[in-house]
């Protein structure tokens, strides 16, 4: 093949922009420029954006396949990407030079970024923790390339109707998306159904495959992942699920149209939709099949990619290579790497073995047992017939070491089997990633103290070198530099511009707290952060915020332990105290709450209807007028967050201590200078260690306190030995936010009532009104405000991924840097 010579990179400078984007809206659009429409001018800039990305991914490409060097693979059912085209623009150092280019047309950048979807595929904390983590992979220049799944359907578009949550879907791809490029080359064949079958090979040894199979295509899709201004730029690849026989003709020439495509269309359901509900019977197949295809097209990949360069010969696969699985989602990864180097590849059951426990990192998530991930034998066996065989035979071997360390253990042996018998056997699927890896992490301190003392017990008593802790982090160009422009240049002037990369330099502000110069610019950029945020609200919500009050904020997914119900019961005794005239040095005070509920998960939308119903009696009643506000934000999403976190006084961080992994958004927030009201639970106890306890509103049960009162836990004495807590309770069981709805909130209230309530929020509630009456006094004084706020952001160093990250790579991946 004749060499070619290389094309001269592209300009990135106010020119070279203004050239690629007529060209663009001209020859690759066909528009006309006079006439162009917003999206129009959108995939034009986002395409000039592109070409320069193009480059830098290539490269980066070329590096990672020639240098030889270990890589990694993060393998997530979620990546909650948002938006693009901000993100490249400020990792590629393009933002002053595009918005030149652009004010020759009279168009302002903000305008166009509107056009862009959220790439919503992802649930909430986990998916955007993904996203963060690759930001930070190619920021540190690590190898590192993320696999998921390409939903057509993103996270649903949740609407208020009545003050209920609606479900829209969310057809992000509708306008096509411009940051992908398919590679169908790297089609890879997932097969489920079918049966398993022994035979003896060429050399005498008994083999097994897995024949009579329904064969579904995962075409890749792959995204750019820009790192900040260091020309790397890695991966992130996305399968979508197609029909190996698109078109059934014989069925179509017999007058049966609908059974034609038939085939075409159960395949593609596969990645139609982001995480079915899996309450029904085809909910938990098709999560099932989301799963097994992720892991199967990811490994798959992999593998050729190795043997491509390699040939057959895995002696040095394990040394070279590192799966990370975010949670229990993709760990039927463990089974799948043992099928393929067995069946595909004729690896012996101990060298696979081998290879696969040397390469699996398994992080977890949660703490609730009921979010480990189980799945019916049965449907396991209709399935994967062949991935339940080799499940089956790990758990075989596993249960001889239990056996082998504690001998006669049959309890033992009954609480750490993969396979939990019973009526119907079920594949326990964080078990087979705890045997399957060699790192078994939690995401906060306490979070991996509980695994260890409590989830994961047995486990670690076998494999304590297994366990270890990542407390999670998200990235700093998102969450500050990007979404927060005003706080960046006022960081930049004060202390240089390497805290980008290096977030611990915001300890630097520490020097500059009682500047008052400093100080009134910080107020000033929070001020401006507050009007941002009060015309979304405006818009969104249609409720007027005073950017003098206090702005308290609890923005993530919608469930019981997460406790919007105890922010709301507070709600209610400020509403109470006001109708009462008790007002006395009062601080107005703003609440906005937002998530999604799960469509399936009744509780946290009845209570997403008593927040929208109690919204409007507080809202609409003189009495209060600016005194308390109280909205319900509709569609919670990654672009609302990055106005949200910034113009945000006070983060509600108050689930049950012992019940949340980590958190984020309590991250995010203090980033920006939001002070925390929280529970000692996941990264608070984190959170609070950095800022000292006089910049942190603690209140609340601890953990072990939790688990303590448990057991005589009586939450109807509680309430009436406390005559305020009793009064927002009768205001409650009166129906006075439900007048025209008689019994609508009855389950909600009864479970505030219920001694069996595993989220025990009356326990909180008298200390978290107090630790509220604190904030507030405290929000009075200015001064003493301003520096919390300062430190909290100067503070927050330890809550950048990519300190995460190099911990990951330093303890578990073991990546040399390109």
């Amino acid at each position: 093949m004749k060499k070619v010579q290389a094309l001269p990179p592209l300009g990135m400078d106010k020119a070279a922009i203004d050239q690629d984007f007529r060209r663009h809206l001209g020859h690759t659009l066909g528009s006309v420029e006079a006439e162009a429409e917003s999206r129009e001018l959108y995939e034009a800039l986002a395409l000039s954006v592109r070409d320069r990305l193009m480059e830098r991914w290539k490269a980066t490409r070329v590096a990672h396949e020639t240098s030889g060097n270990k890589r990694a693979y993060y393998l997530s059912l979620e990546f909650l990407m948002g938006r693009a085209l901000g993100n490249a623009m400020l990792n590629l150092d393009m933002e002053k030079s595009v918005k030149e280019a652009l004010y020759e047309y009279g168009l302002a950048l903000e305008d166009i970024e509107n056009e862009e979807a959220d790439a919503g595929l992802g649930n909430g904390g986990l998916g955007r923790l993904a996203a963060c983590f690759l930001d930070s992979c190619a920021t540190l220049n690590l190898p590192v390339v993320g696999y998921g799944i390409r939903y057509e359907y993103g996270m649903f578009r949740q609407e208020i109707q009545d003050g209920a949550q609606v479900e829209e879907p969310d057809h992000w791809l509708r306008n096509s998306y411009v940051w992908e490029v398919q590679r169908p080359q790297d089609t890879r064949h997932v097969k489920f159904g079918g049966r398993s079958e022994f035979y003896v090979d060429s050399n005498g040894a008994s083999r097994v495959r897995w024949v009579d199979t329904e064969i579904v295509l995962a075409v890749p899709h792959d995204t750019a992942i820009p790192g900040y201004e260091n020309e790397t730029v890695n991966t992130l690849r996305l399968w979508k699920a197609a029909a190996s026989d698109a078109f059934e003709l014989g069925e179509f020439n017999a007058g049966r149209y609908p059974e034609s495509v038939a085939n075409k269309n159960e395949a593609e359901h596969i990645s139609m939709v982001l995480y079915p509900n899996d309450s029904s019977e085809n909910g938990k197949e098709l999560r099932l099949r989301q799963q097994y295809f992720l892991a199967s097209a990811s490994l798959q990949d992999v593998l050729a990619q190795w043997v491509k360069n390699n040939g057959a010969n895995f002696d040095s696969f394990a040394e070279k290579n590192c799966f990370q699985l975010n949670d229990t989602h993709p760990s039927v990864a463990v089974a799948e790497l043992m099928r393929l180097l067995m069946d595909d590849y004729e690896l012996s059951w101990d060298r696979a073995w081998e290879i696969t426990s040397s390469t699996m990192a398994y992080t977890n998530h949660t703490l609730l047992p009921e979010a480990l991930e189980r799945w019916p034998v049965s449907l396991f066996r209709k399935l994967l017939p062949r991935v339940v065989d080799i499940i089956f035979e790990i758990n075989a071997r596993f249960l001889q070491q239990v056996a082998k360390k504690w001998p006669g253990d049959n309890e033992r042996q009954r609480r750490m089997s993969i396979i939990e018998e019973g009526h119907e056997p079920q594949v326990r699927m964080a078990y087979l990633a705890i045997a399957g890896s060699f790192s078994i992490n939690g995401v906060a301190a306490l979070h991996t103290e509980l695994l260890i003392d409590g989830l994961f017990r047995d486990f670690c008593e076998l494999w304590p070198h297994k366990f270890n802790n990542k407390t999670n982090g998200v990235t700093p160009r998102r969450w500050i530099a990007s979404c927060n422009p005003e706080l960046r240049e006022l960081l930049d002037s004060t202390i240089g511009d390497q805290w980008v990369t290096q977030l611990d330099q915001l300890d630097k502000l520490t020097d500059s707290v009682n500047d008052k110069k400093f100080r009134a610019d910080w107020n000033q950029v929070k001020l401006n952060n507050k009007q941002r945020l009060a015309q979304l609200v405006k818009q969104d919500c249609g409720v007027e915020f005073d950017t003098n009050s206090m702005f308290d904020v609890q923005v993530k997914r919608i469930h019981e332990y997460k406790r919007q119900l105890l922010n709301l019961l507070h709600v209610v005794y400020l509403y109470n105290r006001i109708k009462k005239g008790q007002i006395d040095n009062w601080t107005p005070r703003s609440v906005l709450i937002g998530g999604k509920a799960a469509p399936g998960y009744v509780m946290a939308k009845q209570i997403i209807k008593l927040i929208s119903n109690v919204a409007q009696m507080v809202n609409n009643d003189p009495d209060v007028g600016s005194k308390l506000k109280l909205a319900f934000f509709p569609n919670y999403r990654v672009t609302a967050m990055e106005v949200i976190c910034a113009g945000t006084d006070l983060s509600e961080q108050v689930s049950t201590a012992g019940k949340e992994a980590s958190g984020t958004g309590n991250m995010k927030f203090m980033m920006n200078g939001a002070v925390t009201i929280g529970t000692l639970d996941g990264a608070n106890i984190e959170i609070r260690e950095e800022v000292g306890d006089d910049n942190f509103f603690l209140f609340g049960l601890t953990a072990a306190e939790v688990e303590a009162t448990r057991p005589h836990y009586d939450p109807q004495s509680i309430i009436s030995s406390d005559e305020e807590f009793a009064e927002v309770m009768a205001l409650l069981d009166s129906g006075h936010f439900n007048q025209f709805e008689p019994g609508i909130f009855d389950a909600v209230i009864a479970t505030i009532r219920d001694p069996q309530d595993p989220w025990m929020t009356a326990a909180d509630f008298r200390t978290y009104v107090d630790a509220q009456e604190r904030a507030a006094q405290a929000y009075l004084d200015t001064e003493r405000w301003t520096t919390m706020s300062i430190l909290n952001s100067a503070k927050s160093g330890k809550f950048s991924s990519d300190r995460t990250i190099a911990e990951y790579n330093k303890e578990i991946w073991r990546l040399a840097d390109n």
